[in-house]
């Protein structure tokens, strides 16, 4: 690799392989929140339950946390790049079965238990997937930069898929407008083959020694090397419980539909918010690294995420609950920097894989966890008590992670 000034805020993108990384996390990030969004409205307004869009969680998760273990395993050892393809491949599998399902001649001839297990059967598809594809992307990453720049391309990555996360949400609610639902899964179809296309342009493979230990002594050392390295555990302890309970994503059909009665557009526009917040705040910190101070940085911002989180819960104006929105999207990025560069140092080039499984389990499942937590929570409290006590739980769990790493302020990270 060619040296470049680890000061430079553009560094990671001076790398050609990091760039066609990033512009695929971009797409594949925009255009997964597109389906997650159009396919969650047309099913609040089927139902009108709060649990059928918990169970969209629910049911990618539970394969997500089944196979991501192995999936770890399977990136120490195989050609990521390969894995990553393969993934992509039965995601459009699943997108294209939600486009055929949602046909009028195909959705007019199931009974609505009949479609419901169709959507539930192909996001549990995905899950599965994305527990080979996620481990694969998250330890493919440190060999496309040098050691240097660590911190700035855990900022560059965590940008360009929050700038997925905003334009793909935004897109959603008016591409569901103007076009229509199949019209809008037609379009994640080719977007998911585009980046298919990207993935083959890296040029980078990283490959290990086969692994010789027996698989299941293997897969316990990803959960050995997280839990004997405190700030490894406890970084990942915090992202797990913020999203797990201080997530809102969710519910917000329900709030744009019932509460601030916003329609489809207004729905785009909440789940933008905290992603603008986000991307703007990650562009800001390839200036100014949120690395220095890292671990006070951390607890700060996830308790912010937490109190602004019950700003949103107590909104009822449409800006307000939009600048909530975005101010949870600044604390987050921040964490979410921290984070990145946490796994990026400390992990043994070889256990990288199956670390990212680990973190996987404890913080990407977390979303979908959160999601059905969510719908459980609205269920039986109601929707606004559901996130006001998400945002309380948020706040405990910042205050006895405080308690308990009080020595993990002295650690430097940049």
């Amino acid at each position: 690799m060619k040296a470049v000034a680890s000061n430079d805020p553009y560094a990671a993108l001076r790398y050609s392989d990091f760039r066609f990384f990033v512009s695929n996390s971009f797409l594949f990030s925009a255009t997964i929140r597109i389906q997650e969004v159009i396919v969650g409205y047309e099913l609040y307004k089927t139902t009108h339950d709060p649990l059928a869009l918990g169970l969209i969680g629910l049911a990618e998760a539970i394969p997500f946390i089944i196979t991501s273990l192995f999936g770890g395993y399977v990136a120490d050892q195989k050609n990521k790049i390969t894995i990553m393809h393969v993934s992509l491949v039965v995601i459009l599998l699943g997108s294209g079965i939600l486009y055929t399902a949602f046909q009028p001649g195909v959705y007019n001839r199931l009974a609505e238990w009949q479609h419901l297990a169709v959507i539930y059967a192909v996001f549990g598809l995905i899950g599965f997937a994305k527990g080979f594809y996620s481990p694969a992307a998250s330890s493919l990453k440190p060999f496309l930069v040098p050691r240097t720049i660590y911190h700035n391309s855990s900022t560059w990555s965590s940008s360009f898929s929050q700038a997925g996360a905003i334009i793909g949400p935004a897109a959603a609610g008016f591409l569901y407008a103007y076009l229509g639902l199949t019209n809008t899964l037609l379009i994640v179809i080719v977007i998911f083959l585009i980046c298919w296309v990207l993935l083959g342009m890296i040029k980078t493979r990283p490959e290990f020694p086969k692994i010789v230990t027996p698989i299941m002594e293997s897969l316990k050392e990803g959960f050995k090397f997280v839990f004997k390295t405190r700030i490894v555990l406890y970084a990942m302890t915090l992202d797990l419980f913020s999203v797990l309970f201080g997530g809102v994503i969710a519910l917000l059909p329900i709030f744009a539909e019932d509460i601030l009665k916003v329609g489809p557009e207004g729905l785009g526009l909440l789940r933008a918010a905290p992603s603008i917040g986000s991307m703007l705040t990650m562009f800001a910190m390839a200036y100014f690294p949120p690395t220095h101070n890292a671990w006070r940085n951390m607890l700060v911002a996830v308790a912010g995420f937490g109190v602004f989180t019950l700003v949103f819960a107590a909104s009822t104006s449409f800006m307000l609950s939009c600048a909530a929105l975005f101010v949870t999207g600044v604390f987050d990025s921040v964490s979410v920097i921290i984070r990145q560069t946490i796994l990026q140092i400390y992990p043994p080039d070889e256990m990288r894989g199956r670390v990212a499984a680990v973190n996987g389990i404890f913080v990407s499942s977390s979303n979908e966890l959160g999601a059905f937590e969510s719908g459980v929570m609205a269920k039986a409290f109601g929707t606004v008590p559901s996130v006001m006590m998400g945002g309380v739980l948020t706040l405990v769990v910042v205050t006895w992670v405080y308690l308990r790493s009080k020595d993990l302020f002295s650690v430097k990270l940049s």
